[in-house]
């Protein structure tokens, strides 16, 4: 059902038109290629409804989990966070990068030059506010948000985390200066959702040494969810708060 609501979603394009001439379909997927030496890798960006290049919007990037690997640059949008631009166009104004990982058995940090030349390369097709890019990810891809963010805590807005795992001493000091929001479902059975109690636990320690309130929730949000299992990504990204907590979150000038 989700399949078939993307591909209606594709078919039913609403359209703009530059003041050069050239329409961009809006309210879908947009299919896109980059090269990196010998390698091609497909990727895909959600226009938003309504999208026009006369002012800025806010970006997310999206890392899929290992299930969507791979080198059709669909499938990172056909769970997660894609079925919930389709369902609920409205709630989420931003332009939206899911780029896509090879292969199943490497790590996001270790396929990061994929995901910074696809942002560069969205940057440059699109009008991107450069103070509010996000970074999300589900299961591998919510491990890719925390390290990732972790390595590059420059260019995020926030970091959105869903069901992922690292480790909180290498994670929490270099993203404890980052708005955070994390989710994990308490009966997942694939990725301990004790990885996202102790990373989150270890940043507001760390906000706290400097003066933080210990909980810091405004910061360092977290939402377990107590009958979800590794799925968490469905109640995660169709709360109606997330998209608002995303879009109020920007950059620090450095």
């Amino acid at each position: 059902m989700r399949r078939r609501s993307i591909v209606l979603a594709i078919a039913s394009l609403g359209a703009m038109t530059l003041t050069s001439g050239t329409v961009i379909p809006t309210g879908r997927f947009a299919p896109h290629v980059l090269t990196l030496g010998a390698e091609s890798h497909r990727y895909a960006v959600w226009i938003p409804p309504g999208y026009d290049s006369t002012r800025a919007w806010p970006c997310i990037v999206a890392l899929h989990g290992s299930g969507e690997c791979g080198d059709d640059g669909e499938k990172p949008t056909r769970i997660g966070l894609g079925p919930e631009l389709v369902a609920h166009p409205e709630r989420w104004p931003f332009v939206v990068l899911f780029p896509q990982k090879p292969r199943e058995e490497e790590e996001w940090e270790e396929r990061e030059d994929v995901v910074l030349a696809a942002l560069d390369s969205v940057r440059s097709a699109y009008a991107i506010d450069s103070s509010r890019i996000a970074l999300t990810g589900m299961s591998q891809g919510g491990h890719g948000a925390w390290y990732l963010g972790a390595r590059h805590p420059a260019i995020w807005s926030c970091l959105v985390p869903v069901c992922g795992y690292g480790r909180a001493r290498s994670v929490a000091p270099r993203v404890m200066s980052l708005p955070v929001w994390a989710f994990h479902g308490l009966r997942d059975d694939l990725v301990n959702p004790e990885d996202t109690r102790l990373i989150v636990a270890e940043i507001r320690a760390r906000r706290a040494r400097l003066g933080a309130p210990p909980a810091d929730s405004v910061r360092a949000r977290m939402t377990l969810f107590p009958d979800a299992n590794h799925d968490a990504w469905d109640p995660a990204y169709s709360d109606p708060e997330l998209p608002r907590w995303i879009l109020a979150q920007r950059r620090s000038p450095r």
